[in-house]
């Protein structure tokens, strides 16, 4: 079977998907604000620089004005001034995400404590055009506030932004769409979609981390305690590469990738930036097998679970590409690094893990049971790619090590009275990351014991979400991206879109929140305080590990799963819960999976789906009938199944 390549087949996609009016990228890269939001002092005519047709904002003296583009965006910012009274004239440029850190005086934080410096333009050396230097490319921002600190009178003609983000992208051809009868669902899918966008960049505009490790934070901060800040590290090859979050680290962070490459997959298809991503971890790797907790410049640090990620990453990548000739290139390295996890598994059969750095929870060691599940799952994931490779040799030991494991998981770390299992067998913590994971994983036993883990992980729900106890008075949307999925899997959908838009639709629609980007994390009590961190200004707004429901809505309440190479398997199993009408799809270099349905009280009363030609898929509904091809197939369901169906347009008929 032939397979486009990834990196071309956006080149091939007619842009003109549906409801293509949800989309919340840019349609030009050259971007002006869309109102006023605040003025301090005298300003003459500010609105002048939210109207694409020119004026002029005058500026009297010291004073401010604010402007709001509307959405969450990142960029050069360029001045256009046509006067300025004094040579000694500055005009300063602070910007912030959220519009609790609009101020004159600095920036939000990029860095762990204090703020980031403003940018200072010296436009008294006459009219013209000043533009930031590509080192002070702003990786998010909503609010930027102009600043005049002198006595001089400012005329300034316009304010533009170039769109950085998503550099090689043809920002609104999207290869995915998704829409239901519930509007808060579909706004969520896209501003995952748009968070994606936010957080792939060139890689030479990665995060310097020109501070880290330098400063340290105590108490409050107090204006004006400013740092420098730039982005000009280069990360990655390539022409754009995926990293964490839009303002920052601006790094590749393989855990981040989990999440954000299955949505990616959906929405934008952009997989040739996660190629980059994952080759520069790659090229980092130790003689023994150990990939790095992130790319550079971070730290060289250990850390079991994103290790494992990155392996994670390399499975996900082929099974939505299915670029072969790219797995048999990396597979001995794949199979070094995860001999490298194998050899943590001790006489229990669990990993024993000595090093304690994750997505910043608390207290990771021992025989962890998120650790344990992630490396289950890689290792189901293992023999995959293992029998796709006729790597028998090696499918045939991962087998007996994953059935050892699951084993002693059970009977090690589950706690039939909580209904969950404990973080290792000396605590009495019942960690949300490792029971989300554990129903990913299926490491449970039984449907009943999966079943079991979802009532107890919903119990546990505040009014802003999914706890991470873990991680102290924290809601993780990135382990609650895992949860959304262990809920699906426990074949509880209601449980899924009940979370999805008490967390969710609290982090899109929130004064605070961007209102088009997800946050990186949060109090229980629904402070914008990320508890990992003392400076909260540095909270990311824009964070790709927060973008799990756009592929939970597509797989699961949609129902289209790819589970070979490109889509070359696939399996049609729509979990609505309450919705009752849906249209989804999303495009592979193979072709287009879609589907549309409508239910009433007796169930479905219209149900399409399509997926490509050559492929080959299984159908599990809540439904009886037959299903008909468009060629005149018919397959009749059996207790809601059908296996082996081509690919084609299939609709349900009643019996």
């Amino acid at each position: 079977m032939r397979v486009l390549s990834f990196s071309v087949l956006a080149a091939a996609v007619c842009t003109a998907l549906p409801y293509e009016e949800y989309i919340l990228a840019p349609a030009t890269r050259d971007l002006i604000p869309k109102r006023v939001y605040h003025v301090n002092g005298s300003i003459s005519n500010p609105s002048a620089l939210t109207n694409a047709k020119g004026g002029k904002a005058t500026f009297h003296g010291v004073s401010s004005v604010t402007y709001d583009f509307g959405r969450n965006i990142a960029g050069i910012v360029s001045l256009g001034i046509s006067q300025a009274s004094s040579q000694d004239a500055f005009i300063g440029v602070t910007f912030s995400e959220s519009s609790l850190w609009i101020n004159g005086e600095a920036c939000d934080a990029t860095a762990d404590a204090g703020l980031d410096s403003p940018l200072w333009f010296p436009v008294g050396h006459g009219s013209g055009r000043y533009t930031a230097e590509k080192k002070h490319n702003r990786g998010a921002f909503r609010y930027l506030t102009l600043v005049a600190n002198t006595s001089a009178t400012i005329a300034v003609e316009s304010v533009r932004v170039n769109f950085t983000a998503a550099p090689t992208q043809n920002l609104r051809a999207y290869t995915g769409y998704f829409h239901c009868d519930d509007e808060l669902l579909n706004r969520i899918w896209y501003a995952g979609a748009y968070t994606n966008q936010l957080c792939t960049i060139d890689p030479s505009m990665g995060n310097a981390l020109p501070l880290l490790g330098t400063i340290t934070s105590s108490g409050n901060i107090s204006l004006p305690e400013t740092v420098p800040w730039w982005s000009n590290d280069t990360i990655a090859n390539g022409s754009s590469v995926l990293t964490d979050g839009a303002k920052r680290d601006r790094l590749v962070w393989p855990g981040d990738m989990s999440i954000a490459l299955e949505s990616i997959a959906v929405s934008t298809y952009d997989l040739y930036s996660v190629r980059m991503a994952l080759e520069s971890l790659f090229a980092m790797q130790h003689a023994d097998g150990r990939l790095p907790y992130a790319g550079k410049p971070f730290y060289d640090i250990v850390s079991y679970t994103y290790h494992l990620h990155s392996l994670v990453g390399v499975s996900y990548l082929y099974r939505y590409s299915g670029d072969l000739n790219w797995l048999a290139a990396h597979w001995s390295q794949y199979k070094r690094a995860l001999q490298w996890s194998l050899s943590s598994i001790d006489s229990t059969g669990l990993a024993n893990v000595t090093a304690s750095a994750d997505w910043l929870r608390f207290g990771m060691g021992g025989h962890n049971i998120e650790a344990n599940a992630i490396l289950y799952f890689v290792l189901q994931e293992s023999l995959l790619l293992a029998n796709t490779l006729n790597d028998t040799a090696s499918s045939l030991a991962w087998s007996r090590i994953a059935t050892t494991l699951k084993s002693a998981a059970n009977a090690k770390l589950w706690d039939p009275a909580a209904g969950l299992y404990r973080d290792n067998e000396t605590t009495t913590l019942h960690p949300q990351d490792g029971n989300a994971w554990a129903l990913k994983a299926n490491l449970p036993l039984s449907a009943n014991q999966s079943s079991t883990i979802s009532t107890a992980l919903s119990a546990r729900w505040g009014p802003y979400g999914a706890p991470a106890p873990e991680a102290g008075a924290t809601v993780s949307p990135f382990i609650t991206g895992f949860e959304l999925q262990a809920h699906f899997l426990a074949d509880q959908p209601q449980r899924a879109l009940d979370l999805l838009r008490r967390q969710w639709g609290f982090m899109l629609d929130d004064p605070r929140m961007t209102q088009s980007t997800f946050i990186e994390g949060y109090s229980t009590d629904g402070s914008l305080h990320y508890a990992p961190y003392s400076n909260d200004a540095r909270i990311s707004h824009a964070h790709g590990w927060a973008t799990g429901p756009t592929s939970a809505l597509m797989f699961y309440a949609a129902g289209l799963r790819v589970v070979g190479a490109a889509g070359a398997r696939w399996v049609f199993a729509p979990q609505p819960g309450d919705l009752r009408g849906l249209e989804a799809g999303f495009r592979t270099s193979l072709g287009m999976f879609s589907t549309e349905f409508k239910r009433g009280k007796n169930g479905y009363t219209k149900l399409v789906f399509e997926t490509p030609e050559g492929t080959l898929g299984d159908v599990r509904l809540e439904a009886d009938g037959v299903l008909v091809s468009s060629n005149g197939t018919r397959v009749r369901l059996v207790n809601g199944v059908a296996t082996g169906l081509h690919g084609g347009t299939w609709r349900l008929k009643g019996l």
